[in-house]
């Protein structure tokens, strides 16, 4: 399985960016669909973005035109820009990597905490 690590968190005033930043360890990043996903307090994990091997994004429509993925495979590195940062974006996010075709195998990082004040 990958191994991942999250940093980049932190506090930020609405209206500001952050980028996080998720290490990845293992031979099968290159292959694997990496994604962002989100949790805040009292709600379910929720997919944030997601990018292939070949480059292909998807968003989700809360954050579509603000926020960025991409990953940089010299560094194994997957990044989320956060532009035009809300409140409600306010949450835990993690790092995800997932096989293209067996998505049970998947792994996750332990998650960094995105706060955004009003």
């Amino acid at each position: 399985q990958v191994q991942l690590v999250e940093s980049g968190g932190g506090l930020v005033q609405a209206g500001g960016s952050l980028r996080l930043s998720c290490a990845a360890s293992g031979s099968r990043f290159s292959i694997n669909i990496m994604g962002w996903y989100r949790q805040a307090l009292g709600k379910q994990r929720e997919l944030v973005a997601t990018i292939t091997r070949s480059g292909f994004t998807n968003y989700a429509d809360s954050v579509k035109g603000r926020f960025a993925i991409s990953r940089d495979y010299a560094k194994n590195t997957v990044y989320l820009q956060m532009n035009s940062l809300k409140p409600e974006d306010t949450a835990v996010y993690y790092c995800n990597s997932r096989h293209p075709t067996q998505a049970t195998l998947t792994s996750w990082g332990q998650g960094t905490q995105v706060t955004v004040s009003s």
